[in-house]
């Protein structure tokens, strides 16, 4: 038996945001793996019986709110009997990765994600495999809670799928083979792009060292263009 677990919050509202990207790719899995089966309410969470590369899997949507994730994770690993390490497989959106890519990692730090922070504290570290989902830089302008509480917009909606499928299918790669092969696999090397404005940036203010510098070298362009007398 193998836990998959896609991290989000619960609610109509919260549908296609960023923060619900685990959510998102758990969906795909499941209309791929699990149709025709019925959704069970349990280790509050919802959950699916599913079969990936002959793999027994157990596909789960915490139905707390995303700092409540490691009590579903918990009750699951422990019902089951099951390593974290070896049995779970954690699906998380990640603020630091561009929208449309995907990191595939044995372990790692919760990088300031409340879902991932929860967990870690339920099972007393971070060695757990999981798959982060890029969600986009943060605007210059609005603060990280209101960020990942946004949906995509329709224009990054392209990438947003195609980063659904390389994790459904990083899922699969990982049941099939290993985590360092699927490492191998859907880890490409990011340049990170020049920054671009967002619709919800403003112009960065200028601060007053820099206001003086620009005062100092207009008056003397000024005074180098005022003739002789």
């Amino acid at each position: 038996m193998k836990l998959i677990v896609g991290l989000g919050n619960p609610g109509m509202q919260y549908n296609n945001t960023r923060h619900n990207a685990g959510f998102m790719v758990v969906d795909a899995l499941a209309s791929k793996f699990a149709v025709g089966q019925i959704a069970r309410s349990r280790f509050n969470s919802v959950t699916l019986d599913a079969n990936i590369a002959g793999e027994k899997v157990l596909l789960i949507k915490p139905t707390g709110f995303m700092n409540r994730s490691g009590q579903s994770v918990g009750e699951a690993l422990r019902f089951f009997k099951l390593d974290p390490q070896d049995d779970l497989l954690v699906i998380v959106d990640d603020i630091a990765l561009p929208v449309g890519s995907i990191r595939v990692r044995k372990s790692g730090g919760a990088g300031g994600h409340n879902g991932l922070s929860d967990i870690d504290r339920v099972l007393g570290g971070a060695s757990y495999p999981r798959i982060r989902i890029g969600v986009g830089e943060v605007p210059r302008v609005m603060n990280q809670a209101d960020w990942v509480l946004s949906k995509f917009m329709s224009e990054e909606m392209d990438k947003v799928n195609e980063s659904l499928d390389k994790a459904a299918n990083a899922v699969e790669h990982i049941l099939d083979q290993d985590i360092t092969s699927a490492m191998n696999t859907f880890n490409e090397k990011l340049v990170k792009p020049k920054r671009k404005e967002h619709p919800n940036d403003k112009p960065a203010e200028r601060s007053k060292d820099d206001q003086a510098v620009q005062d100092t070298k207009s008056k003397e362009s000024t005074n180098n263009n005022t003739p002789a007398s």
